[in-house]
């Protein structure tokens, strides 16, 4: 039996599938933060700090941050969600459906997309013309859950034509396996995973490139 280094051994599952990689380009991209409501607060608080951290990072290269907030009016939009959830949809104009408090949300410049019925942040929602219209070619996916709504809005977004990078650190979902589950796909055939280190380093490599 071969000998297993410390190091291998603490590098997370996802970490052997991610043999492509690449840095976002900040004229041509967009921070999508989906989901971040009280609903979810226990998944997602956990992760303010990173999200947080990388909304501050794309903010400040100028990388629009759009917000999508996840509610349903009427039995008419639960689709396949009231079969499989059932009590646990997250209903229009009850405090579960309100973006956490403690985001880093600036009102004036960000986008919140309140359309959205289910886990794609694309589906019925003008997401893709929003972000076409911005002249967007690339999308960061962050927020919760990430095997739901946050993988679902990957795929969608690379479907349509979208370069999509994965955040590691600034995704959660209901626990450790599912999460790296997710990752371990998207590395496999649909997204580039980044970080908050990695962000931080590729967007200050591509500001001093562009001085």
């Amino acid at each position: 039996m071969s000998e297993t280094s410390d190091f291998e051994r603490v590098l997370p599952s996802y970490c052997k599938y991610e043999i492509r990689k690449r840095s976002p380009n900040p004229s041509k991209c967009a921070l999508l933060v989906i989901d971040m409501q009280n609903h979810f607060s226990d998944i997602a608080n956990p992760i303010i700090p990173a999200l947080n951290t990388t909304i501050n990072l794309c903010r400040s290269r100028k990388i629009p941050v759009l917000f999508t907030r996840h509610n349903h009016k009427s039995p008419s939009d639960y689709g396949m969600l009231g079969e499989w959830w059932d009590e646990k949809l997250i209903f229009d104009g009850t405090p579960d459906a309100d973006l956490l408090p403690n985001l880093a949300l600036d009102k004036k410049v960000d986008l919140v997309v309140e359309k959205k019925n289910t886990y794609s942040a694309f589906h019925g929602t003008g997401m893709e013309e929003i972000l076409r219209e911005m002249e967007i070619e690339e999308v960061i996916i962050t927020g919760v859950m990430t095997n739901l709504c946050c993988e679902t809005s990957a795929r969608d977004a690379f479907v349509r034509g979208f370069r999509v990078f994965v955040s590691t650190d600034s995704t959660a979902t209901s626990n450790t396996e599912l999460h790296e589950s997710t990752l371990k796909n998207m590395a496999y055939g649909f997204a580039y995973l980044v970080d908050c280190k990695r962000l931080e380093s590729c967007l200050k490599i591509k500001e001093k490139s562009e001085v």
